[in-house]
């Protein structure tokens, strides 16, 4: 099992937490290693039975605990919003001796639930696939521009059976799994723009002409965009507004998950990523290292995209505190000053532009009129991630 840094950041509190996640990035494995003295799984159909129609059930048993500190384990949480209830009383009334682990995946159902995410009771947390960091020495770039990083699937050792449990993935877990909580009806509809997002994962966000190629209604395309990102499946990079915005491409990108998962989708060969989406891929990967670092990680950080109507880019804007990083990604091992046109025009809209980056897969770091030119290995060392 890999080691996670959520792991520590749980191990060092005892506060309740509430973690969110896609499907097998590992929620259930890391809160089942804290090693709780309850434990709830309401992926089971019988303990769904049992506390769907009856929540106080829980509030019995945890009354009828004996004596001292006990932690409670509620994976699925979102499948009964109404036990967050009973959680908030016993936070309440015995703050010292119970302590709450959640789990869920799909946001949106806890808010259509209208459920109670008790405010200032428990730390909220997001989970993602595995880090460069977390693999460690098993981190290979070409098996995870390939297959990505979903615990279960990277640790498989045998290539095809990682590529099964890829498209399996992708076809029950993502077409109809999302259905099945009644998140989606039109399963045609919503395959579709499923498609399309990954074949577009990346780049700029257009509902109007997802809506148009996918068969579907603006408004119902727009709430199906809203569902990916809800159940936790896609992410968003906004666009940087800067101070001069009539001159800046306001739509933000949108990326899903997991790079694997966007190749199974798309029925990608998974033996090794195609030559002409290599450097789409690492840009792909790049976007997932910086996403899965904010807010737990990297609190004061915040991560945008950057382009002008003239057509001037930086693939990623971020914003450290009260400074601005320009990055660049390129999937050769050779930079040219050619391809800093973009820092350049980020930097000359802020003087908040402290560094500017451009990651290729080169051996060794150069510096070019100021701008850093890193290796893959050496910009992931710059981001917050430090195994205890």
């Amino acid at each position: 099992m890999y080691q996670r840094l959520l792991a520590d950041v749980l191990r060092s509190t005892r506060k309740s937490a509430l973690i969110l996640g896609p499907r097998q990035v590992g929620k259930s494995t890391l809160l089942s290693s804290l090693e709780p003295d309850i434990s709830l799984n309401l992926a089971s159909p019988r303990a769904f039975r049992d506390y769907v129609s009856h929540p106080e059930r829980l509030e019995r048993e945890l009354h009828a605990c004996s004596p001292g500190r006990s932690t409670v384990f509620i994976d699925e949480v979102q499948r009964i919003p109404a036990l967050l209830d009973v959680a908030q009383v016993f936070i309440d009334e015995q703050p010292d001796r119970f302590r709450f682990l959640l789990s869920g995946s799909s946001a949106r159902k806890l808010r259509r639930g209208q459920a109670n995410l008790l405010p200032g009771r428990i730390h909220v947390h997001h989970m993602h696939p595995l880090l460069a960091c977390e693999l460690g020495t098993d981190f290979d770039v070409n098996r995870v521009l390939a297959h990505g990083t979903l615990p279960g699937v990277y640790a498989e050792p045998d290539e095809r059976v990682r590529s099964a449990d890829l498209r399996s993935y992708a076809d029950v877990y993502l077409r109809e799994e999302i259905q099945a909580e009644a998140l989606v009806r039109n399963l045609g509809g919503f395959s579709r723009l499923l498609d399309l997002v990954a074949a577009s994962s990346g780049r700029i966000l257009n509902v109007h002409a997802l809506c148009k190629d996918a068969g579907l209604g603006y408004e119902t395309a727009r709430r199906y965009v809203e569902v990916l990102e809800d159940t936790l499946v896609a992410f968003r990079v906004p666009a940087w507004s800067g101070s001069d915005r009539s001159s800046l491409v306001r739509h933000g990108k949108m990326f899903l998950f997991d790079i694997g998962v966007r190749n199974a989708l798309l029925r990608r060969p998974l033996d090794e990523p195609l030559p002409d989406e290599r450097g789409f891929l690492l840009e792909h990967l790049v976007a997932s290292e910086l996403h899965r670092r904010l807010g737990t990680l990297w609190p004061e950080a915040a991560l945008f995209h950057y382009r002008t109507r003239g057509g001037a880019e930086v693939d990623f804007v971020l914003e450290v505190g009260r400074e601005l990083w320009g990055i660049e990604v390129k999937a050769g091992r050779d930079v040219t000053r050619r391809m800093l046109r973009g820092l350049g025009s980020l930097a000359a809209r802020s003087s908040r532009v402290k560094r500017r980056i451009v990651v290729f897969l080169g051996d060794r770091p150069q510096a070019i009129d100021g701008v850093e030119v890193l290796p893959l290995a050496d910009f992931f060392a710059l981001l917050p991630g430090e195994l205890g």
